[in-house]
């Protein structure tokens, strides 16, 4: 059996080696440290130095996190949600989600293509299960409707 070596590497060394493989937001590779039984201080000493370098950038990983996201078929509510948890404030990731300039009613459209294909809806309850659907991925009751009225799928009065 393989005895595996104490951790020797640097808060530092540990960042840039996570930051290495993708982006993370600065909330997200703190965490990773702590869970690595790091010294606080030195994260966040080697987090600030990160930072100065331009090595992290939550501005760059909320970019990145909104086109992932979006491609993925997921609204705006969701990925508000998704930038929050990453310690990306409110404002910013109203501005990240707006620079991507997505055009949600065809981004909606393709995703009800892929999950239910051209088939059409057979009854009510199919209708309301896409809706919920749509809904569960964090696009608003607005853009829902408008679609799925388009569509054919949906009253006016059946989200309310």
């Amino acid at each position: 059996m393989r005895k595996s070596k104490p951790d020797s590497s640097s808060a530092s060394d540990k960042a840039l080696g996570l930051l290495a493989r993708r982006e993370h937001s600065a909330r997200e590779l703190k965490s990773k440290l702590t869970r690595k039984g790091l010294d606080a201080d030195e994260s966040a000493a080697a987090l600030a130095d990160l930072q100065g370098k331009n090595y992290q950038s939550d501005a760059r990983f909320g970019e990145m996190l909104v086109r992932t996201r979006i491609a993925g078929g997921y609204g705006p509510r969701w990925i508000l949600a998704e930038l929050a948890t990453h310690g990306i404030a409110d404002k910013a990731a109203q501005m990240l989600i707006e620079a991507a300039e997505p055009d949600w009613p065809n981004l909606v459209r393709d995703l009800l293509r892929r999950r239910y294909g051209a088939k059409p809806v057979a009854d009510l309850a199919e209708r309301r299960k896409r809706a919920a659907f749509l809904l569960r991925r964090g696009f608003d009751a607005h853009t829902v409707q408008s679609i799925t009225r388009a569509q054919g799928l949906e009253s006016s009065d059946e989200l309310d």
